[in-house]
């Protein structure tokens, strides 16, 4: 019988393959070593494969779409629930392969290699931001052993630190002077790495006219908009903006029964990491609400009026969500204070 739905559980050297008909019946069930899965797949009639989203997982949906296989990306835990009994690969593989023939399944968006790698500059940029936050609380943490308390704000570091090494009456010893013109010199190499990182973002930013799109909402600066649109891809996978904010954890979650619907905290679910740079970009807007008071009267006035600064700010990150959704599913521009003919699209 040919194969019509293949579920493949990734791994670094064996993959475990498992396949089955148009009735669901089982026709495959193998293991394939990395090197030979090119080979193997190519050699089979285009089907529907299923891998959950994993590390390698983007590369192997690439390599298998150009063999003509229509390949899905599933999140783990939409996985988890159809694995019947144990762990293990081969009940990991069968569990793919049935939650990729769900009809109302939802799938990653698989990203092409020029995302990929933007992507991993904003990672590795993030991961140099806290690596410098950390060494700033060192240096912090040092001195105030000896009495030398500095003022708030990362950037005292690399003003006032140089001034305490200069200052030869403020009881530091020699070694001390040492460690901490060191974890200076170690700060100062962590802040040129995030600068330059942010440098190569910047001008993939001005060479990209989605990204230029988004820096026009407010709350939305390069940053953000380069890392939304390198995530996101086709927006047009996503239903409506409501899905997008959903798919980002912005909106509440819910324990509702009987009728009765409760709203929770937002969910926190998909992209930690965009889901911040959202919520950041909405809390600069409200700091600067007060400074232009033509805008009391908007809905942000209005909500921050009424409620927490932190809901008002997860409030706007929904919005500008949605906002972000319209503007990359349909090619449009942003506009200010634009109300859609039909409100269930957003």
């Amino acid at each position: 019988m040919n194969t019509t739905t293949i579920g493949i559980d990734l791994a670094k050297l064996v993959f475990q393959v498992h396949g089955v008909d148009v009735r669901g019946k089982v026709t495959l069930r193998k293991q394939l070593k990395r090197q030979q899965v090119v080979k193997f797949f190519t050699q089979m009639t285009p089907c529907l494969i299923g891998m959950e989203a994993c590390g390698g997982a983007h590369f192997w949906a690439r390599r298998l779409s150009d063999l003509g296989h229509t390949v899905k990306l599933i999140a783990p835990q939409f996985v988890k629930p159809y694995v019947k009994s144990n762990k293990n690969d081969a009940a990991d593989a069968e569990a793919i392969c049935e939650a990729v023939g769900r009809p109302n399944m939802r799938f990653v968006p698989i990203k092409n290699t020029e995302q990929q790698a933007l992507l991993g500059i904003h990672r590795v940029r993030q991961g140099f931001v806290v690596e410098r936050t950390a060494q700033s609380n060192q240096i912090r943490g040092l001195l105030g052993e000896f009495g030398l308390v500095m003022p708030v704000g990362i950037r005292c570091i690399e003003s006032k630190v140089p001034e305490i090494l200069e200052d030869a009456e403020n009881g530091l010893s020699g070694v001390t002077r040492a460690l901490i013109a060191r974890l200076l010199a170690h700060f100062r190499e962590l802040d040129r790495q995030v600068d330059e990182l942010e440098r190569e973002i910047n001008a993939w930013h001005r060479e990209d006219t989605a990204s230029q799109r988004l820096q026009a909402i407010p709350g939305i600066g390069p940053l953000t908009a380069s890392a939304l649109v390198a995530s996101v891809g086709d927006a047009k996978v996503f239903h409506n903006g409501r899905q997008f904010a959903a798919w980002l954890g912005l909106v509440p979650r819910q324990n509702s029964s009987g009728g009765k619907t409760n709203l929770l905290g937002i969910s926190k679910r998909g992209d930690v990491y965009l889901r911040t740079l959202l919520i950041h970009g909405a809390r600069s807007v409200l700091r600067n609400l007060n400074r232009h008071p033509d805008r009391a009267e908007s809905w942000l006035a209005r909500v921050a009026a009424r409620r927490n600064p932190n809901i008002a700010a997860v409030a706007l990150a929904n919005k500008n969500a949605r906002t972000v959704w319209a503007l990359l599913a349909h090619g449009r521009d942003y506009q200010s204070g634009y109300h859609s003919s039909n409100p269930m699209a957003a």
